[in-house]
Order: structure tokens, then sequence, then C-alpha cells
């Protein structure tokens, strides 16, 4: 594709006085400690995990669902491969799970959710869940744990044969249950996942087609759309990925399809495109520059935009907020961005960043008993889009993202981007 123009990729200086943080090595430390427990209150004995409620118990109210098992299973492996002696066996009740309960018998690949008879709660068979099923079963083949190589071949076939849309360089959102007809929509949400998954499965395989698919996603999404709408990254479309704008103005505050623009995701990107930078031969001068733009993009659209510290959930195409809560896994997005970006660049300000953003979440989002979902907008405890403590997964990831970072909290066992790559 032709070039677009790019804006300027100057970021905003971080909040003065919020980089101090002498004890972050411990605080990290303890942090890998206490998100691998909240992990393994979720283990369900019949099979998979459960979503948790604030107090980290579960909540039986719920279905058990594909992508907090995928997470759940994911996060154990890093910590498997990180040295845990207990994590392990989360890996494998996880890679159980996956081969079993939620895996559809009779016409393949995954449910979103069964109940807790193991019926399924609908039969949809969705883009954001095999992407889920794709990164926990390349993570553990990766840990090597037993069977996972075995689920690694079928999601990998699943999703190449149902997701997979060669012609247009993307991926398809959702079918029925027989794979005769697919959703009438397509999502950037569940597109950025499947790039983190193929760059799990570059690196558990050895395939290098994954990771050219990886950047057919990126080029369309992040170098063309976003880039045309001056990184306010279009997240709704049509099956012919037209954008549409307008899509859920009626219900702003939806989890995974939410009206206007989402923060986060502009910031998960940014770290998304560096780790694939790191896997190509050849890597596109325009993967840095689009990361830093979307980073430059987040912090001046999103954060302490309405007075208060954190990022706002979503904004329109005007910059003005939309649902002002702040999400943990924004802040833990945020913070890999962050540490990568600086890991890269060597440039002072994203390390400025990462401390605030660290402070911030030490202040207002972190526990004794770990990450609270969300806060409202004066960062009190809420739960208008998130109910509980559904996983781990993106706070995890930061955190092993900071502790693998020279300097700032030591080497550890796992390379710097190799917590998807």
């Amino acid at each position: 594709m032709t070039d677009v123009p790019r804006s300027d990729a100057a970021t905003t200086p971080a909040p003065a006085g919020s980089t101090d943080l002498p004890d972050l090595d411990d605080f990290l430390a303890d942090q890998t400690r206490t998100l691998l427990d909240t992990a393994r209150r979720s283990v369900r004995a019949e099979g998979g995990f459960w979503w948790l409620t604030d107090d980290r118990t579960p909540d039986r109210s719920e279905p058990i669902h594909t992508w907090i098992t995928c997470r759940m299973t994911h996060v154990a492996a890093l910590a498997h491969r990180n040295g845990d002696p207990d994590a392990a066996a989360l890996v494998d009740h996880g890679v159980a799970a996956l081969s079993t309960l939620l895996r559809d018998d009779r016409y393949g690949g995954w449910f979103s959710a069964v109940d807790q008879q193991g019926a399924p709660v609908n039969d949809r068979k969705a883009g954001y869940d095999h992407a889920f099923v794709l990164l926990a079963a390349s993570s553990a083949a990766r840990a090597g744990r037993p069977g996972a190589d075995r689920l690694l071949a079928d999601v990998l076939a699943v999703v190449r044969d149902r997701f997979w849309d060669e012609d247009a360089g993307a991926v398809r959102e959702s079918w029925n249950r027989d794979w005769t007809v697919t959703e009438d929509y397509r999502g950037a949400n569940s597109s950025m996942h499947m790039v983190e998954a193929f760059l799990g499965a570059t690196a558990a395989t050895g395939d290098a087609s994954w990771a050219d698919r990886a950047l057919r996603i990126a080029t369309h999404l992040v170098h063309g759309e976003a880039a045309r709408h001056d990184w306010r990254l279009p997240e709704h479309f049509t099956t012919d990925w037209s954008p549409l704008p307008d899509y859920n103005r009626d219900q702003p505050a939806d989890p995974f399809r939410p009206y206007g623009s989402t923060i986060g995701h502009w910031l998960e990107w940014a770290r998304l495109l560096l780790e694939l930078e790191a896997v190509l031969p050849q890597p596109p001068r325009w993967l840095l520059a689009d990361a830093r733009a979307l980073f430059a993009a987040a912090v001046r659209r999103g954060w302490a935009v309405d007075g208060a510290d954190g990022f706002v959930y979503t904004i329109d195409w005007d910059d003005r907020p939309v649902v002002r809560s702040r999400m943990h896994w924004v802040l833990a997005e945020a913070v890999g961005a962050a540490i990568t970006l600086h890991r890269r660049t060597g440039d002072a300000v994203y390390l400025d960043w990462y401390r605030a953003f660290w402070a911030y979440a030490r202040r207002s989002l972190i526990d004794q008993t770990g990450w609270r979902h969300e806060l409202d907008a004066q960062n009190r405890p809420a739960g208008t889009v998130w109910h509980g403590r559904p996983d781990v997964y993106h706070a995890y990831q930061a955190v092993l993202l900071s502790r693998a970072a020279d300097g700032l909290g030591g080497p550890g066992p796992l390379a710097p981007g190799e917590v998807t790559a």
C-alpha cells in the first residue's frame, strides 16, 4: 500500500514527580507470586478455570469461559518457563479442558463457554476465543507440556481453515456451530489477538507464515485504518472491512465491542508491532514508527483527560471520553508498551511513563490480593464493564515484561519480547 502521512510521534512527557520507585524489584517479584496464586484459586476441579469474584472466589453464576481458561493456561505456561515449580500442573489442567470440555467434538473448534454440566451456552465459534486457544496451545507447547503439541496442531488447522481469510489478509469474526454461516461483522479486537496468537504460533512451530499473516493484519488495521484516522483505531467493520463508526453507540460500555475507539488497544498494538518487528527477517520500518505514534496518541488523548489520573476506556471521534472507567488491562498494556518502546529505542520518555504507570497502579489499582479490574472516573472500585476479577493475563504479562527489563528488576529467564514472541 502507499504510505499515508504520519502524525507527529513525539510523546507527551510523563507527569512530574511520579517516577520514583525504589522498591520496584521486590514489588514485581511479589506481584508474580500474587497473580499466579489468583490463577490457582480459579481452578475448577471438574475442568477449566472459574471467573473469580472480587474476593478471588469462584463466581458460580458465570459459565466456564474458553477465553478465561486459555488466558490462565497461557499465564501458567509462562510461569512454568520462568521457573515456578508448581505451574506445570496448572498448564496441564488447562490443556486438558481445551482438549475435551471446551472443544466441540462433533464439528471441531471451540465453544465460547459451557455451563457447569458441560453444555455449550451458545453455538457461536468466535475468532476471539480461537485466538486465545491458539495462544494457550502455543505457550503450553513451548513449555513442553504433554498434549500441548496435539492441541496446537488442532487449533492451527481450525484457525487456518475457518478464520484466516487469505484473500483479505484478515480474519473472520465468528461462525455458527457447524461452520456454515459467518457473522456479518469484522472486528479489530479479535484480529489484534490473532496477531498475538500468530506470534506465539511462530515461536512454537518455527513456521514463519504465521508471522507473515500477523504482518498482513497489522498492515491493514494499524498502518492503514489507524493511520488514516490519526491513530484513532476503528474497532468495528462490515464484512468487506468498511469502518462502522457508530457501531454500539447505544451500548458504549460493551466489554468486547464498545462504541468509539479503545485507548488500551492502541497501547496493546504498540507492543505487538515491536514484537512482530523482532521476529521478521526484514521488518518494515513503519512498525517502529507506528508503535511510537500509537503510544503518543494514547497518552495524549487517554491519560488523565478528564481531570483524574488513569486512562479512560473509550473516546469518540472528536477525542471526547465516552466510558471514563479505568480498566486494569489498559494500564497493564501501557506498562508493556512503555517498557518495550524504551528497550527498543532507548528514549527516556518511555521509561518515565513506565514508572508513572507503575506508580499509578500501586496507588490506585493494586491491593494486597492483586489488581482490581475496574475503577470509576474518580479511581474508586467499580464494576460497570467488568465485575470481579476474571483473569490475570494482562497484569502478569506486564509484570513479566517489567522483570525482564535490564536494570529494571533484573534480567529474568525469559528474554525481552518473549511474552508472546
